[in-house]
């Protein structure tokens, strides 16, 4: 797509990347046949293409208005269209730097400052969150709906972590939320490592991986934490550690992506790629191991929802089911597995209208199989979904360790 980029837009500290990215674009529109939004709303400035257009314009000097940013707003970041796209345009990258510049010039209505502004003040912070939750649980009677639907219905204890120090040893991101809505998950990841002969060395000083904040207009102090985090893994990295593990896929995503967005920061960039190097998912883990060791072998009935941040962020759609399916799991068959299911971080927050048609679309997919349980590998999806309050909704790693003889 031919770019002009205005002067103080080539000013930009990524202007020479965004001006690449519209450059790879030939405007063919596939992406618009997978974008969820579009396909919800019909509208051309509801789909990628209009969205890359939104931001050229922005980017050659036009106007930026409140409709910009609503467009803007409504993407759910979950790079379907990446997957789709037959030029390869780095979609997310580029609505990452045009976000950046509409909300610099329009300013935000109270009511939208206050939500994206308490979000950023409660949900990267573990220990306020986790109080938040268990007052909520006390009191859960007196909220409204929308609030009730956030709480955890069942979210079955931590089972204690392995005390034995294995030779192998991996890091791991305790996440910000997880520890509170699903507080057993790491801890099962945590056991089924453990009969692999690998430990896992549970990093407390490294916080939220700064996903929340770099997408809800705050993207200099979703850095910061991207920092604060490779300086707390370092040491671990320095003494051999084989891998940064992350048991939710919307964290690991964005920590694939340290090296990118602190390439030009002098004192981080090397640290940064070697951190999103070593970042792994689980699966990833664990499909390189002798499985055959732990003895599994399941019948139970599940569907998969593959996240987003999985299968179109870190390509790894297919990885779950596989594994799954070697321990005996039946997995039922889920139509459009690549849609996503609205939850998109905290945009069932900010877009809960949206959202909620598309978490009933998504498990209307997932119940079509008639599943004992549906499985995920992202805390905000689990959370989501299980929030309607239909079919029990787990991580994954849970039903394999349940599953160990």
């Amino acid at each position: 797509m031919q770019t002009t980029l205005s002067e103080r837009a080539s000013q930009l500290p990524r202007a020479a990347e965004a001006e690449s990215i519209l450059r790879t674009c030939v405007h063919c529109g596939f992406c618009n046949a997978t974008c969820p939004t579009y396909q919800l709303l019909g509208d051309e400035l509801d789909g990628p293409r209009g969205r890359i257009y939104l931001i050229k314009q922005v980017l050659e000097g036009n106007d930026v208005t409140q409709k910009t940013q609503q467009h803007l707003d409504r993407c759910l970041s979950c790079r379907n269209c990446e997957t789709t796209c037959p030029s390869g345009v780095d979609y997310h990258n580029l609505l990452d730097i045009g976000r950046a510049v509409v909300d610099a010039a329009v300013p935000r209505p109270l009511g939208q400052r206050l939500l994206r502004e308490g979000l950023r003040q409660t949900v990267p912070h573990p220990d306020l969150f986790k109080s938040l939750v268990n007052g909520g649980q006390v009191f859960r009677a007196l909220l409204p709906g929308t609030l009730q639907s956030k709480l955890p219905r069942h979210a079955p204890p931590a089972k204690p972590r392995p005390m034995t120090l294995r030779e192998r040893q991996v890091l791991m991101l305790e996440g910000c939320v997880q520890p509170a809505l699903s507080p057993n998950t790491n801890a099962a990841a945590a056991r089924v490592l453990d009969r692999l002969g690998i430990s896992v060395i549970a990093t407390r000083e490294a916080g939220c991986c700064g996903a929340v904040d770099y997408h809800l207009d705050a993207q200099a102090a979703g850095l910061d934490r991207a920092r604060r985090n490779i300086d707390a893994w370092w040491p671990g990295i320095e003494k051999g550690a084989e891998a940064i593990v992350q048991t939710a896929s919307g964290c690991g995503a964005f920590i694939k992506d340290y090296g990118h967005l602190l390439a030009s920061d002098p004192a981080y960039a090397d640290k940064a790629k070697k951190v999103s190097e070593l970042a792994r998912d689980l699966v990833e883990v664990l499909r390189d191991e002798p499985l055959e060791k732990l003895g599994i072998h399941a019948s139970q009935r599940l569907a998969f929802h593959c996240p987003c941040t999985l299968q179109h962020g870190q390509k790894l759609g297919g990885a779950v089911e596989a594994l799954l399916s070697g321990f005996g799991f039946n997995l039922t068959s889920v139509p459009d597995g690549h849609l996503c299911c609205g939850s998109a971080g905290t945009y069932s927050l900010t877009q809960p209208a949206l959202s909620r048609q598309l978490r009933d679309n998504k498990l209307n997919a997932l119940e079509s199989g008639h599943p004992e349980v549906i499985v995920t590998a992202n805390i905000g999806c689990q959370s989501h979904l299980d929030g309607a309050g239909r079919t029990p909704v787990r991580h994954w790693i849970e039903l394999v360790e349940a599953a160990l003889p």
